[in-house]
């Protein structure tokens, strides 16, 4: 099978989870609570655009380097379309997880589960992707569109499995602070924004 459906499959989904996230932003409604004033209104809802903006990087994120590993192969198998299928089903959930972390970030309860299940999701898509990048890499490199040293296929492998661990660290600390939890999400997001020489995407 040809990459282009693959890609093509994979970019609405991606597209469809990345719009969804917007729907948690609205706006305070008139009248506004006595004494405050629609600025305020608005600061108060800083978890829900921190949240926001994490994910919107990450998916974003996960996408350019989703498009580089695709971008890799001369043609797909059943094999690959199905841990593709996985990896897509993980981002598809994180509009939920992030809906969960904005709503219960500040709260005195639940906090720390939500804060589990938002790095936990971010954890689910990491080690899919990983495993769809090593399957590629490793197992289907003959299928590869031009080929790779194995030297080089293990060095780029290497900047998947590092984003993983940062993702188990932010998971176990959801119990302790779900603050914790959005920041080294948010820390990761920005990390891996950068430009490839600091540690950014997954580029030949």
């Amino acid at each position: 099978m040809s990459t282009g459906r693959l890609e093509a499959f994979s970019d609405g989904v991606i597209a469809v989870a990345i719009t969804l996230l917007v729907l948690d932003i609205h706006f305070p409604t008139p009248p506004l609570r006595p004494g405050t004033t629609l600025g305020h209104e608005l600061a108060r809802h800083w978890p829900v655009y921190a949240a926001y903006a994490t994910s919107f990087l990450t998916i974003g994120i996960i996408w350019v380097n989703h498009h580089v590993m695709i971008g890799r192969l001369r043609e797909a198998d059943r094999m690959i379309l199905f841990l593709n299928l996985l990896l897509l089903m993980s981002i598809a959930i994180l509009p939920f997880a992030t809906s969960l972390m904005a709503a219960y970030l500040r709260e005195s309860s639940g906090q720390h589960l939500a804060a589990a299940i938002y790095s936990g999701a971010f954890l689910i898509m990491a080690v899919l992707f990983t495993i769809l990048n090593a399957h590629i890499l490793l197992v289907k490199h003959p299928k590869l569109a031009r080929p790779l040293p194995l030297e080089r296929r293990r060095q780029i492998l290497s900047r998947s499995v590092t984003g993983v661990v940062p993702y188990i660290v932010a998971t176990a600390l959801a119990a302790v602070s779900s603050y914790a939890t959005l920041i080294i999400c948010g820390v990761i997001a920005i990390f891996y924004a950068l430009p490839i020489g600091s540690g950014g995407t997954d580029q030949d």
